[in-house]
């Protein structure tokens, strides 16, 4: 099993990865970081299958896959 984790104080709410994640694993949060975005978060962590599509499509290195 792979494991996502997003560092919420990079993350811009830009949505790339939600839109690219072959599972729907993240999704949008109701948490705000630092700079005042809505950020993602995986709702369905359970569900990634560690293909990393996430990571390679977040322009601010926010995401990490591990299996």
């Amino acid at each position: 099993m792979a494991k996502v984790v997003i560092e919420a104080n990079y993350c811009k709410g830009c949505m790339f990865c939600v839109k690219v994640c072959p599972k729907n694993v993240l999704g949008t949060s109701s948490a705000v970081n630092m700079k005042g975005y809505q950020t993602v978060d995986a709702l369905a962590p359970d569900d990634c299958i560690g293909c990393a599509m996430c990571a390679i499509m977040c322009p601010d290195a926010a995401i990490e896959v591990y299996k």
